[in-house]
């Protein structure tokens, strides 16, 4: 089980995998806007989306947890 984690403090502009999606290592789980950019946050490891923790419009600081992938 791997925690995708925000790497910036920002607002979930999107969420891209939604839960129960396939993902690879790599592959964008959301994206977050802050300071008018646009910022990937990817999964770090193949699996499957076991649940997102944030919802478009919600303001993570650095560190939060994004989704879970298992």
């Amino acid at each position: 089980m791997n925690e995708v984690k925000a790497s910036m403090a920002g607002s979930v502009w999107k969420i891209v995998a939604q839960a129960g999606d396939q993902v690879k290592s790599g592959e964008d789980i959301a994206i977050l806007e802050s300071m008018k950019m646009e910022i990937p946050i990817p999964s770090e490891a193949d699996g499957t989306v076991k649940e997102l923790k944030v919802s478009e419009g919600d303001f993570v600081n650095e560190g939060d947890v994004i989704a879970i992938i298992e």
